[in-house]
């Protein structure tokens, strides 16, 4: 959204990302809190208000404008679950509280050392 137009607008090309995914509730079941993969930027940030999805509902009408394109670095055959890894990542300073360094947030930045050691978990090694 375009209120997170200034940290989305540090990606550079060649960077790397990985897809998070909040915990939900669907039905009964609760998925936990997940990385599901990882991918490179091959493209600097661009802006498009063309709609390729729809708004989650807490966010009303909202457009999206800012754009990167990706290319797979790996999609996980078992996504890693975060909580686990919390006592070994860097990034998270609060460990009782660490769901506060990504809640709200389009993208956050995190050691090198973090990005490998989830890497290392969603690859099996």
């Amino acid at each position: 959204p375009k209120r997170h137009e200034n940290t989305i607008k540090r990606v550079k090309k060649g960077d790397k990302c990985l897809i998070y995914l909040i915990q939900e509730k669907i039905g009964e079941e609760i998925k936990e809190s997940r990385v599901t993969g990882a991918y490179e930027v091959t493209k600097e940030v661009f802006k498009d208000n063309t709609r390729i999805f729809k708004s989650p509902p807490k966010l009303g009408n909202e457009i999206f404008p800012f754009r990167i394109k990706l290319r797979e670095i790996r999609v996980f055959d078992e996504p890693v679950y975060f909580k686990p890894l919390i006592p070994r990542l860097k990034f998270i300073r609060n460990k009782s509280k660490w769901a506060g360094h990504l809640m709200g947030k389009a993208m956050r930045e995190i050691p090198e050392e973090d990005f490998l050691l989830i890497m290392e978990k969603g690859t099996g090694i």
